[in-house]
């Protein structure tokens, strides 16, 4: 079986949201569930952002290309899909 990682994600509509968010996070003004909750336009924000396992070829590319690069319990900068603004916390591998 090839590798999926488990994400969460806070989607917003612009980069100044985004990176203000994981400031406050950084701050520790909120946890990244608290703020997805909060912040984020997905639908997964009921769930503190979670997606779940996915594999390649499951999200959009930039996106993708960034979960898979990251190291479980970190939290990227901004990332643009076609969707908008993601701050992306790796959670798991398998």
């Amino acid at each position: 079986m090839s590798k999926e990682v488990r994400a969460s994600h806070i989607l917003v509509e612009n980069e100044q949201h985004a990176t203000q968010i994981k400031r406050e996070m950084e701050k520790d003004e909120g946890t990244f569930e608290e703020m997805a909750k909060e912040h984020s336009d997905c639908p997964s924000s009921k769930k503190g952002g979670d997606l779940g396992f996915f594999g390649r070829g499951k999200m959009a590319k930039p996106f993708e290309k960034k979960a898979f690069s990251m190291d479980v319990d970190e939290i990227s900068e901004p990332v643009e899909t076609q969707f908008g603004w993601h701050l992306i916390k790796k959670t798991d591998e398998r």
